[in-house]
C-alpha cells in the first residue's frame, strides 16, 4: 500500500431535504481526515436544499442534478461522478462523527484485500435519545474482518449501514451498484451482494448518527407500501447459488428476516393477507418462532396488531 494518502469520493442523494443536508454536509467538512471530494447528486429536488448546497464554500463541493429517479440511481450517478475508487455514502438527513473517515483509511490500511469497510452507528429517535445500534456477535471493542457477515446480520441490527459505509468503486460496478427503482431494501441488496462476493472490514466504533423517522420505531405505520415484484428477495436469493456451504444456512435466515421485514410492513398497514404470503415465504427458508407469531398475528383484530407494535411486541 503506497504512503500516499488515501482520497475519498463521498456520494450523498439529495431528495427535498432542505432541513438537513447542510448538518450533513458540515459533518465531512468538521473531519479529522479532509482528504476527499464531496458530490451530491441533486434528484430532482423541489425544495431548497440544492440552494443550500450551492452556498456552501467549499472547492471539494459538487452539485450534480439529474430528473427524479430515486436513490439508487442518485448514488449510481455518484459512483460513476466519483475521482476516487474509495467511494464513501452519507444519506442527506444523516451525520458522520468526526473520525469517520480517519477510521475507515486505518482500516483501509491493515485490511487492504476488503472490498468494503463500514462501522457501527448511534440511531436518533424523533425524541432525540440516541444509542448504539445493537450489533450482536461482536465484541464492542472489534475491529477487523467480517468472515460471518449474514451470521452478524441476522443476529441484531444490520452491521452495515449505508451512512456508515466505504466501497471500493470495483467492486460496487461489479455488483451493479445499486438496484434503480427500488424504494426500499436497495442498499440492504447491494452490501449482501458485495459480502458474498468479497471481504468486508468492520468496526464497533459508533462514527455515525442515523437519524430514525416515527415509522422507524413503529409509533406510525411505513411510508411506503412493500413492491409487489421483490427485487430484493429475488437478489438474495440468487445469492445462495454462489455462496458457501458454511454460509449458506446464515444466508437462508437472512431471507427469511427480509420477508419477515415486508410482513411487518404488511401487518402494519392492515394487509394482513400480504403479510401471511410473506411469512410463508419466510418459513421455506428458515423456521422461526418470530415467524410462527406474526402468522398467529395476521388473524388477529386489527386494534391488536396495532397495540403490538405500539408496544414493541412484534419488533
Amino acid at each position: 500500500m503506497p504512503n500516499s494518502p488515501l482520497f475519498f469520493s463521498v456520494v450523498i442523494p439529495l431528495y427535498n431535504k432542505e432541513a438537513t443536508v447542510a448538518r450533513a454536509i458540515q459533518s465531512v467538512l468538521n473531519q479529522t481526515l479532509q482528504d476527499f471530494e464531496i458530490v451530491v447528486v441533486n434528484d430532482g429536488s423541489t425544495d431548497k436544499g440544492p440552494d443550500i448546497v450551492s452556498a456552501i464554500k467549499d472547492s471539494r463541493i459538487r452539485l450534480i442534478h439529474q430528473e427524479n429517479q430515486g436513490v439508487s440511481a442518485a448514488r449510481n450517478k455518484g459512483i460513476v461522478e466519483a475521482k476516487y475508487d474509495l467511494i464513501a455514502f452519507l444519506d442527506a438527513d444523516d451525520e458522520w462523527l468526526s473520525e469517520f473517515l480517519e477510521t475507515i483509511r486505518r482500516m483501509i490500511m491493515k485490511y487492504p484485500d476488503c472490498a468494503l469497510y463500514a462501522t457501527r452507528y448511534f440511531l436518533k429517535a424523533p425524541s432525540g435519545n440516541q444509542s448504539p445500534a445493537l450489533v450482536r456477535g461482536l465484541a464492542d471493542a472489534f475491529e477487523g474482518v467480517l468472515n460471518n457477515y449474514f451470521q452478524i446480520a441476522v443476529s441484531g441490527a444490520p452491521p452495515v449501514w449505508s451512512s456508515a459505509t466505504c466501497a471500493r468503486k470495483n467492486a460496487l460496478l461489479a455488483v451493479g451498484s445499486f438496484p434503480v427503482g427500488v424504494k426500499s431494501g436497495e442498499d440492504l441488496l447491494t452490501w449482501a451482494r458485495i459480502a458474498a462476493h468479497f471481504q468486508v472490514a468492520y468496526s464497533m466504533k459508533c462514527l455515525a448518527i442515523f437519524y430514525q423517522t416515527t415509522s422507524c420505531i413503529y409509533v406510525t405505520p411505513p411510508r411506503r407500501v412493500p413492491e409487489i415484484f421483490d427485487v430484493v428477495g429475488i437478489g438474495l436469493d440468487a445469492l445462495l447459488n454462489i455462496i458457501s456451504r458454511d454460509q449458506r444456512h446464515a444466508l437462508n435466515s437472512y431471507c427469511a428476516q427480509w420477508h419477515k421485514m415486508r410482513a411487518s410492513c404488511y401487518l402494519r398497514l392492515d394487509m394482513q393477507s400480504k403479510a401471511r404470503s410473506e411469512i410463508y415465504h419466510a418459513l421455506k427458508y428458515s423456521f422461526n418462532l418470530r415467524m410462527i407469531f406474526y402468522l398467529i398475528l395476521s388473524f388477529m383484530p386489527l386494534s391488536f396488531i396495532h397495540w403490538s407494535f405500539k408496544f414493541g411486541g412484534s419488533k
